[in-house]
């Protein structure tokens, strides 16, 4: 592969860019090693120096710096250093400092088992002094790399490198996304490429005295394992930062921040100014910890600063949302106003539906060369309406309801899928969408019936089923990969069970096991119609652990836990890999790490079934829960949601199209929910939910998005309601029982429908010593599944015990 790699202009790691000017100069000088190699002039060694160059020679003759590369081994670890001189008579400014990263990212021409087991990704904490970048072979079960600085050396900045894509292996493409460079200060970039946006950090730049030395590098660490990362961190005496949900905070919801790191702390500052406010806290439990509250003040990206007495400065990137239950209501309006689309005229049948959405000009999107943007299928047309039938799911509201039935019979049944109108069957993806929508328009149906007047739920019931009959039926392509969102299958399944459908039932589970007969005779069954894609994990995940083969379920977990990192920056923590969909579904059409494109929410699913069955795996509910969270930030103040957010610097910002969102949110909406856990650092926490007592029980307030599941992981039990919303758990440790409210509609929203009684479901996802099924301690009917619990004034109060 390095022979298609030696190229001027193709970046190695020992490269370096730069841009300096005299001090009064207003110009900037580009340095860079890769643009015309010569080779260097050696520099003989001793001690714990391997190896040593001056890179005068490969550099341009108008430098203004002089650069020494030494590669040593400092007690037992690899570092990489710089030593970059002021070769001028008088002061010269740095304004941007870089190494290019490279690291085995390369799939061309690749089998899946050499991509799996020789291929790598990487992605960066770009946190300043306490900045690092994690390098995760994809097996997920290798020892990762990670990048740490040394010295005074911090990840300010993380560009994509540009080469040239045109040969072998094709750099920036699906199967060689590219490669990034690690960046020392910025200020060069954010005067001119950057200068229409903000930064992840504040911008910096260095003066050197004629004469003066300074020196940059970074250090190579084994992690024992991708759970062993932040310890890897903490051991090399960095910074660490773990925050509780994460870093993406509705407002009405208080965050938890923990801090570690061997100097105390100095002071905090927030940038924009008052965009979240902080006080400490005692809930850490173990020395080394200090611990904050983080109250959301104002919506939109916020970079806490935290500097330590020694001069550390480490960086924590979050991202405010309006309130959670707010967030959604305001996604599902603006699906079906902004974006219903209504034409007597329109030549390709499909008015009245939710159609795809330009933010830049505020219109839907009727015309696009990549029809199936404007056509209403695949992710990239499907995924506004999947959006909205979703949503109803988790908080259906009657005006929204009424315009998706109308959709749901017309369109989706009359124009989608009239063999008449619609001859495509390549693309299994697709029926997934549709059996979602069925699906959730059935959930309205079944347990909010007066909002429903077309169709009754046994009819969205059957529509489901019979699109899964039809996609598995042998006549449909890629129906034995793993398909984004059919977790919604599964929920699918347990209804049917619920719903004593019996022969439906059969169909179902026995057309799943087929397919997964397939993948437990595969290594690798993670395949797709891309070359390598995080898309399959999900499925085979859900229906390995289904059948109870645990080999294939463990592969696909750790598959996930190779490409969806656990990182103190809203962007990436959470944020599995996806760089090509913008290709597909995007205004911004470009190779590119995207942040929180659907990957976020779908590849979280298996991250927290797997933690609801081992809930003291906390790293599995961080990282799932960040994934989970994503979907959120992707809705603006007016509630339209982009399909995902730029990372490259002189971009940040989100894609003007709604393209491909829908399978984000269907995986948000089917996993989000609030996990109490008592955390052996932290002591009891609640994802998605405020703690407001621990003594002598455990009472939460129920803040996600969804209020419709709330999981208790000392009891490994799942409580969820199909209709009404929680509003306040409390558990008592001692008597292990749980006192439970249940809302008929949620807090923070306004027009959700009321729901008639309460429906209760009570789930074992975890067997613990002395723990049983809990169950309600008075009499309360049972109907598929589901204890009735009535509501007197809007709620519903009741009692859990074993």
């Amino acid at each position: 592969m390095m022979a298609k790699r030696q190229s001027n202009g193709q970046y190695h790691l020992g490269d370096l860019t730069f841009r300096a000017r005299k001090v009064g100069s207003t110009t900037w000088v580009s340095g860079d090693t890769s643009t015309a190699r010569s080779p260097v002039t050696a520099i003989s060694t001793s001690g714990t120096t391997l190896a040593a160059a001056n890179l005068t020679p490969t550099l341009p003759t108008s430098s203004l710096l002089n650069i020494t590369r030494r590669w040593i081994v400092e007690d037992n670890i690899l570092q990489l250093l710089f030593d970059v001189t002021n070769s001028q008579t008088t002061a010269v400014e740095i304004g941007a400092l870089g190494i290019p990263l490279e690291f085995n990212n390369i799939f061309t021409d690749r089998t899946a088992a050499q991509t799996n087991t020789l291929c790598s990704l990487f992605d960066p904490y770009i946190g300043q002094d306490a900045g690092y970048v994690q390098v995760t072979p994809l097996l997920g079960t290798l020892p990762p790399l990670v990048v740490l600085p040394v010295g005074q050396s911090p990840l300010e900045g993380w560009r994509f490198l540009p080469e040239s894509t045109s040969a072998d292996p094709f750099y920036q493409s699906q199967t060689f996304e590219g490669l990034y460079e690690w960046q020392f200060h910025t200020l060069a970039y954010a005067q001119n490429e950057w200068s229409a946006v903000t930064p992840w950090n504040a911008a910096t730049s260095v003066t050197l005295q004629a004469g003066q030395t300074r020196t940059y590098g970074v250090q190579f660490r084994l992690a024992p394992s991708i759970r062993d990362i932040e310890r890897t961190v903490r051991s090399a005496n960095r910074p660490v930062a773990v925050g509780i949900p994460g870093y993406i905070l509705p407002m009405d919801q208080v965050g938890k921040l923990f801090l570690n790191y061997s100097s105390a702390v100095q002071s905090i500052s927030v940038s924009p100014a008052g965009a979240l406010t902080w006080s400490t806290n005692t809930d850490a439990k173990t020395a080394g910890w200090v611990g904050y509250s983080i109250t959301p003040r104002i919506w939109g990206r916020a970079r806490l600063s935290i500097t330590y007495t020694d001069g550390t400065l480490q960086t924590v990137h979050y991202y405010m949302t309006n309130g959670a239950t707010q967030a959604i209501g305001d996604l599902g309006d603006f699906l079906t106003t902004s974006q219903w689309f209504n034409s007597t005229t329109d030549p390709f049948l499909r008015s009245p539906s939710v159609i795809s959405y330009d933010r830049e000009v505020d219109a839907v999107v009727k015309d696009d060369p990549r029809a199936w943007i404007p056509g209403l299928s695949d992710e990239a047309g499907a995924g506004s309406w999947l959006a909205a039938t979703m949503k109803q799911f988790v908080q259906p509201n009657a005006a929204e309801v009424a315009k998706l039935e109308q959709f749901a019979t017309e369109i989706l049944w009359g124009s989608i899928q009239n063999e008449n109108e619609s001859f495509a069957t390549d693309r299994a993806y697709d029926y997934v969408h549709v059996a979602a929508a069925y699906w959730a328009l059935y959930r309205v149906a079944r347990n909010y019936p007066s909002l429903v007047s077309v169709q009754t739920w046994q009819w969205y019931l059957n529509q489901a089923v019979f699109t899964v009959d039809i996609m598995t039926g042998g006549r449909v392509g890629f129906a034995n990969d793993g398909l984004m969102g059919e977790t919604v299958i599964r929920y699918l399944l347990n209804d049917l069970k619920r719903e004593g459908l019996t022969v439906n039932a059969t169909l179902i589970e026995s057309r799943m096991r087929a397919r997964e007969n397939v993948w437990a005779g595969e290594r690798y069954p993670f395949g797709s119609e891309m070359a390598w894609d995080s898309t399959g994990q999900e499925g085979v995940y859900l229906w390995a652990t289904y059948f109870n083969d645990t080999t294939t379920a463990t592969n696909a977990l750790n598959s996930i836990l190779a490409y969806q990192p656990l990182i103190p920056h809203w962007g990436y923590n959470g944020n599995a890999r996806r760089y090509w969909d913008n290709i597909y579904g995007g205004k911004l059409q470009r190779i590119e790490r995207q942040i929180h494109h659907y990957g976020s929410g779908l590849n979280a699913l298996p991250l927290i079934s797997a933690f609801e069955a081992s809930p003291t795996d906390y790293y599995l509910l961080r990282v799932g829960y960040g994934g989970l969270s994503g979907p959120l930030s992707n809705i603006d103040q007016g509630g339209f949601a982009s399909a995902s957010f730029h990372s490259f610097p002189d971009t940040l910002k989100w894609d003007a199209y709604s393209g491909d969102y829908g399978p984000n949110f269907s995986g948000h909406s089917m996993g989000i929910g609030t996990f109490i856990v008592n955390h052996p650092d932290f002591g009891w926490q609640a994802f998605g939910g405020n703690v407001i007592s621990t003594s002598p029980s455990v009472q939460v307030q129920i803040r996600d998005s969804a209020r419709r599941r709330v999981y208790i992981a000392a009891l490994g039990t799942l409580l969820s309601v199909d209709a009404g919303a929680f509003s306040l758990v409390s558990y008592d440790p001692s008597a292990q029982t749980v006192i439970i409210t249940i809302t008929a509609v949620p807090d923070g929203v306004t027009g959700t429908a009321a729901a008639p009684n309460g429906r209760l479901v009570i789930e074992q996802k975890a067997m613990l010593s002395g723990v049983a099924l809990l169950k309600p301690t008075a009499n309360l009917a049972f109907d598929a599944g589901a204890y009735t619990v009535p509501f007197t004034s809007g709620s519903g109060t009741l009692t859990l015990a074993m």
